[in-house]
């Protein structure tokens, strides 16, 4: 059995190999030069047999055709993310020699992403590097970057110096889960320079993966708070960045000042970040602190609101408006605070809750990014054994695997054609409370990210028997390719967790 994950489409085995080292030579169509050139990082080339790579019309966007045969080598799309995806398909078939075999391939989903959390936890730039060529390699296309939050903000802003002099460092962390008492009293921070986050764009385009930026608003802000307090609603008050886990209370203000503060960071952040979509946040924004903040309140009697608490469907409202002027596409996480149904039709929408705040976004008009938290959440255990993250569900190999993101007949829709209400994809989340290193960040992700990409990509049912067959070999890939740590690591503050009901 060949060890391809995702699934193809189609796939016909035939007898007989293609040999690599007989000094295969890589031949690349007109615009099909970077996917040529990513093939040849992989296997070289040399002056013997052909692989040839070719852009030609009859295909869907991301679709690809690859023919292997004794002598000769041939991949076909009428799109470049098309020849990306077959070379990663070769790439999976191995080092030395490739199986005789015809495969059509096309993915279920236009978006399928994975959210990395480096604001909890910075990670370095070399791993993000890595990291992307990993989950290029199982045909995902997003890397949505979580570059903001209460414990750290990661980007570099011209002229606001003092969210990375300030903002990028918190005197300890937190150990265990939010609401633990015990703190580590080490140092941590970090943050990315724009040349170096133009860098990695550029390395992912070439690899066929876009990088979504999240700069999370209104709520999650506390470091830049602690930079700028005069953005938050008690700026007499200075504040540390916050070193807890969870939900910090401190918000930002509703005051022009703020309001100008956001759109100077969204538009430095589209300057580096030429993806369509930019992700604002929007969650987990508690409102308490604009009942008694003088501005929230003068701005909620004038737009006529029943209290401040509606200010923060109207504030996503407001980016959504302003980052559409800018061309681009605001994504928001699927809470809209004490406003629910509010924001603007066109607002893609990220499901974080469950399937069914993702069926009422698809109903309400929304475009929308299948995340629930049950299955897609990978900070989540993986068995409920001991030296797992602390917190509390487990999400097993098997429940991503059987996750369905258009369960129900939900429309799967474009998010680049018009708008059309419905499911756009899915992504996997991995955030980093409890993973401060890359190799917790391995161990986390894989295996499950196997599973996933074959929810995204795989059309038809799923057969987890079939999927561990492919996935035994495929391991020893990934192992070469350092995704999996070397050894099996333990979690800060881990304990045993019990398993989440079965329905």
């Amino acid at each position: 059995m060949l060890p391809l994950i995702p699934r193809p489409a189609e796939l016909v085995r035939r007898s007989g190999f293609f040999a690599l080292d007989a000094g295969a030579r890589v031949v690349a169509g007109p615009g099909a030069g970077r996917a040529a050139d990513l093939l040849t990082s992989v296997v070289g080339s040399g002056h013997g047999p052909e692989i040839r790579l070719d852009l030609r019309p009859g295909f869907g966007p991301e679709e690809y055709e690859l023919d292997v045969t004794e002598d000769r080598v041939t991949l076909v799309a009428t799109r470049e993310a098309g020849l990306f995806h077959g070379v990663q398909t070769l790439r999976q078939l191995g080092p030395d020699r490739w199986p005789c075999l015809r495969i059509r391939d096309r993915p279920k989903l236009a978006w399928r992403g994975v959210l990395l959390d480096v604001a909890r936890h910075f990670m370095p730039l070399e791993f993000l590097y890595e990291f992307t060529d990993l989950i290029a390699l199982h045909k995902y296309n997003v890397l949505h970057l979580h570059l903001t939050d209460d414990q750290g903000w990661r980007l570099e802003i011209e002229g606001r110096p003092k969210l990375t002099e300030i903002g990028a460092w918190r005197s300890e962390s937190m150990v265990g889960a939010a609401g633990s008492t015990l703190f580590d009293g080490v140092p941590h921070g970090g943050f990315y320079t724009r040349a170096e986050l133009r860098g990695l764009v550029a390395h992912a385009a070439a690899r066929g993966v876009r990088v979504v930026p999240e700069i999370d608003l209104p709520g999650h802000v506390r470091a830049a708070l602690a930079a700028y307090p005069e953005l938050g609603n008690r700026p007499d008050r200075p504040l540390p960045v916050w070193t807890e886990w969870g939900i910090s209370p401190d918000i930002l203000g509703m005051h022009d000042e703020a309001l100008d503060f956001c759109r100077d960071v969204l538009t430095q952040t589209a300057g580096i970040f030429p993806s369509r979509h930019l992700h604002v946040g929007g969650d987990e924004c508690p409102t308490t602190q604009w009942e008694t903040a003088p501005a929230a309140q003068a701005r909620a009697k004038a737009l006529g609101l029943d209290g401040t608490a509606g200010l923060h469907s109207w504030f996503l409202g407001e980016l959504h408006g302003f980052l559409g002027e800018l061309g681009r596409q605001a994504v928001c996480w699927d809470e809209t605070g004490h406003s629910p149904g509010t924001l603007p039709p066109g607002m893609t929408v990220a499901s974080w809750r469950d399937a069914g705040h993702g069926a009422q976004a698809v109903a309400r008009g929304h475009q929308v990014i299948m995340a629930p938290h049950t299955s897609t959440y990978f900070d989540y255990p993986q068995t409920d054994g001991p030296g797992e993250p602390p917190r509390e569900l487990v999400t097993t190999l098997a429940d991503v695997h059987a996750y369905d993101p258009l369960t129900g007949n939900l429309p799967a829709a474009d998010p680049d054609n018009g708008g059309r209400p419905g499911v756009i994809g899915t992504q996997a989340q991995l955030w980093t409370e409890h993973a401060p290193t890359p190799d917790h960040v391995r161990q986390l992700a894989f295996p499950r990210l196997c599973a996933l990409a074959e929810s995204a990509w795989s059309p038809g049912p799923r057969d987890y028997a079939d999927f561990q067959a492919r996935l035994a070999g495929h391991l020893d890939l990934l192992r070469a390719l350092n995704a999996l740590p070397k050894e099996r690591v333990r979690f800060p503050g881990a304990v045993p967790v019990p398993r989440k009901p079965r329905t």
